[in-house]
């Protein structure tokens, strides 16, 4: 199974930006498509954009236009530029991997998961 770990979290003012990223490693060898979700506290994890195998990004309607997903140069590279954040951008955020092909928020779609990295934006 992939083995997946974030960084980049940290605490910002509304309007700033942050750069979250995942390095994964193990099998399986292909590429697969990847994820970021995040759980804010007292609400249930919610994809934030994806990205195939192909490199066709899909994105959450709240985070659209200000959000960029995108793949490093290893096969399990994802970075997450996050840029006007707001304060209900604070969550836990995780990078999850799928064995399939398709860029999808839906997290029963994904196998490997990361530990997490917190984002706290302040107004």
């Amino acid at each position: 199974q992939t083995q997946l770990e974030e960084s980049g979290g940290g605490a910002v003012q509304a309007g700033g930006s942050l750069r979250l990223s995942c390095i994964g490693s193990g099998p399986p060898t292909s590429t697969g498509s990847m994820a970021w979700f995040r759980r804010a506290p007292g609400r249930q994890r919610e994809g934030v954009a994806a990205i195939s195998d192909d490199d066709s990004p899909v994105y959450a309607a709240s985070v659209k236009g200000r959000f960029t997903i995108s793949r490093g140069a290893g096969e399990k590279t994802l970075y997450l530029q996050l840029d006007n954040l707001k304060p209900e951008d604070t969550a836990v955020y995780y990078c999850a991997h799928s064995r399939y092909h398709s860029a999808e928020l839906r997290s029963d779609y994904y196998c490997s998961w990361g530990q997490g990295t917190q984002v706290t934006v302040s107004s």
